[in-house]
């Protein structure tokens, strides 16, 4: 499995690599929107952690971007928006811009494999 961490802060892309890591999950980071959206061109990954604040492009603009190419070239990369927002309609806004899942700050990191294995285990 591989999963690509766009996340603007060190010590969480450290600490988030390092976790899934021990998981032996193969990570790729990157620590703005744009890095994630070049990244996500030059290879597969199953999913994408997007931070939705980072500098040069959010995750929101960033994910827009992914969706807007896999529309003409196919496919469908497994996004989860993971913001320090837990405001009413935050929610949405993730779900509307394209992100399939969304979890709020600080990773509840048990949270967050249970549901890479429900991603797995329906196939996507």
């Amino acid at each position: 499995m591989r999963i690509l961490i766009a996340e603007d802060d060190p010590t969480v892309r450290q600490m988030m690599s390092t976790l899934l890591s021990r998981k032996r999950i193969d990570c790729t980071v990157v620590g703005d929107g744009l890095s994630a959206v070049e990244a996500w061109e030059e290879s597969d990954y199953d999913f994408i952690l997007m931070d939705v604040q980072m500098p040069v492009m959010d995750g929101l603009s960033a994910t827009r971007k992914i969706r807007e190419k896999e529309s003409e070239r196919g496919g469908h990369t497994i996004i989860i928006a993971l913001t320090a927002y837990a405001m009413a309609g935050d929610r949405k806004r993730c779900l509307d811009a394209g992100m399939d899942e969304y979890m709020s700050k600080p990773i509840d990191f048990e949270q967050l494999f249970s549901l890479v294995d429900d991603y797995l285990q329906q196939g996507r």
